[in-house]
């Protein structure tokens, strides 16, 4: 008996007990790198060469590229703090054969000596798809504030110093915020008790989407702001109208989105009916009325409001109408 219970015991403490191994995680798919791009011709130069710490100063690129091409610059991450960006503005001049667009990057430096500025990369939009194309960034020369002798006469800089305690001497501050306090309580008493006893406000339906863009171009066309030589204020409520429209039919901030997040968007869903090839002639049109300062005749602008109608034609779908409760169910008498 005792050499059984021995055996038992081997058996059941010398198997090794088989563990589930967990499937190993997918690897993550990697993102499509771009292919690049480079432009004809570009140059930078930084205005002044020479800055004290703190002081702004002008990045300008310039790019020549064909026309079929559009440079749009990504805005740098900040992962470097020895830079800010403060301000960016972009520009685009079409020539004969090719067009130029300048960028200019205002930053503020907050290292002393030789600082590298952060690589810029731009998105660019061709003919045969999206592509990339990055500039490496020069550097700028940032000197101190302070004369050559301000360490002999104790004007040295001084590093960053951690938070201290400051003695509280009166009651005073701690009063006034109780009273604060109790004046915002008996407010929001207030405000609740009044909310109780006024009646309901009349809630006013939301107009359809096609009826609100519909009355937005109606009223942009009774206003002729082409035959008032407004063109650049014509293109530029339209082109919110048109934008507008595309965020909300088809659920994303079309506003904040520049032409080539537009487009780039609008081709990852699904959008049965979107005349693509007339809304890419739309926006640069747009484009370079807003950016580049360009001219529209009064026939162009009838036929970029002419569009705005037609997309709302092609693209909008009446929504279902609500489900209504079956009547033939049996009723409580």
């Amino acid at each position: 008996m005792r050499q059984a219970l021995v055996l038992a015991a081997v058996l059941f403490f010398g198997v090794p007990v088989a563990r589930a191994q967990a499937p190993a995680p997918a690897a993550a798919q990697a993102p499509v790198a771009l292919e690049s791009v480079t432009p004809t011709a570009a140059s930078a130069r930084v205005e002044p060469e020479s800055v004290h710490i703190g002081e702004p100063f002008v990045y300008q690129v310039t790019l020549t590229h064909p026309k079929e091409q559009r440079y749009e610059l990504v805005a740098p991450k900040g992962e470097d703090s020895s830079v800010e960006l403060l301000q960016q503005t972009r520009q685009r001049q079409d020539g004969p054969n090719d067009a130029t667009t300048s960028f200019g990057l205002r930053f503020s430096a907050f290292e002393l000596g030789s600082v590298a500025l952060p690589d810029l990369t731009f998105d660019v939009a061709t003919p045969d798809g999206p592509r990339r194309f990055v500039l490496k960034g020069k550097s700028v020369e940032v000197g101190s504030t302070l004369p050559p002798d301000a360490n002999g006469q104790g004007a040295e800089l001084f590093d960053y110093q951690p938070p201290q305690e400051l003695p509280i001497r009166s009651w005073t501050l701690l009063y006034a915020l109780a009273v604060a306090l109790a004046v915002g309580l008996l407010a929001w008493m207030l405000v609740r008790w009044w909310l109780k006893r006024s009646k309901r406000e009349k809630v006013i339906p939301v107009l359809p989407l096609d009826v609100r863009v519909r009355q937005s171009l109606d009223a942009l066309k009774r206003e002729d702001l082409p035959g008032r030589g407004l063109v650049k204020d014509f293109y530029v409520r339209l082109s919110e109208i048109v934008r507008g429209y595309l965020g909300e039919r088809y659920d994303f901030e079309a506003l904040e989105c520049t032409s080539f997040e537009l487009m780039t968007h609008l081709r990852k869903i699904p959008t049965p009916g979107l005349p693509e090839d007339a809304l890419m002639r739309f926006i640069s049109e747009s484009d370079l009325v807003k950016y580049a300062r360009a001219d529209a005749a009064p026939e162009i602008c009838a036929q970029s409001l002419a569009f705005g109608y037609d997309l709302l034609a092609k693209t909008y779908v009446v929504p279902p109408p609500p489900p209504t409760p079956d009547a033939s169910g049996p009723r409580v008498q």
